[in-house]
């Protein structure tokens, strides 16, 4: 079955990119494959003639790309997001591989925008911007030589993304209503007041329970209602 309705819900978002031809030669991968969401997180160089060129035809998608400036702009109203990894991370959800990664973003695309998260060229992403997104994924490139290029990574997702979308065996998406990013990250500024009002966090002797936190509740795909059954648990408590 073709579903490019759920590519077309999929953002392609490019964090602090430093060399203008690569968010060109994403936008051109993405359109090749059917996607069409390009969000920029403070690139060092755009617009740009270099990116246009690099585009190759590509130019609608750079005219409509998002310049925001914080990952977690970037994710408002997503209800998932993919973090492209290239190491495996302590404090994070398990990791999955690109291919089985994409049957997951395609179906969760079902019921709203989803996001692939991309790094800096050099730098990669911070493990900040790992815990803003519910899902480390890794392309399984050769041992003996990992480095991959922006906007090669980004064809390759592109292209596991759309072999997902037009699988004719893929299942059904899941009847539930996701979180939305918004509503999980209110729910964890929500659990940071509450436990450290009650004394059990303290935030200069527990540095790695917050990390700890995010994974804990990262390795289920929170939905809406039990956001709300935990929030208000939390005010309950605060009440007492």
């Amino acid at each position: 079955m073709n579903n490019d309705g759920a590519l077309e819900r999929v953002r392609v978002v490019l964090t602090r990119t430093s060399h203008p031809g690569n968010i060109g030669a994403a936008a051109r991968a993405m359109k090749t494959m059917g996607l069409s969401q390009l969000v920029l997180v403070s690139p060092q160089f755009f617009p740009d003639p270099v990116a246009t060129a690099r585009a190759a035809g590509a130019d609608d998608i750079l005219a409509s790309a998002r310049v925001v400036g914080s990952l977690s702009e970037a994710l408002e109203g997503t209800v998932f997001a993919a973090a492209l990894t290239a190491r495996r991370r302590e404090m994070a959800v398990p990791m999955k591989w690109a291919r089985e990664a994409a049957a997951d973003v395609v179906e969760l695309a079902a019921h709203g925008d989803v996001a692939l998260v991309f790094g800096n060229e050099t730098k990669g992403l911070s493990n900040e911007d790992v815990a803003l997104c519910h899902m480390p994924v890794r392309i399984p490139v050769s041992e003996t030589y990992s480095s991959l290029n922006l906007g090669a990574a980004v064809q390759l997702l592109c292209y596991e993304l759309r072999m997902a979308a037009i699988d004719p065996g893929r299942a059904p998406a899941t009847e539930f209503e996701p979180a939305t990013h918004e509503q999980i990250e209110g729910f964890y500024a929500h659990l940071d007041r509450a436990i450290t009002a009650s004394g059990f966090f303290n935030p200069e002797n527990s540095k790695r329970l917050w990390p700890r936190l995010r994974r804990l509740f990262g390795r289920i795909r929170l939905e809406k209602d039990e956001i709300n059954i935990l929030r208000g648990m939390l005010s309950a408590f605060e009440k007492k």
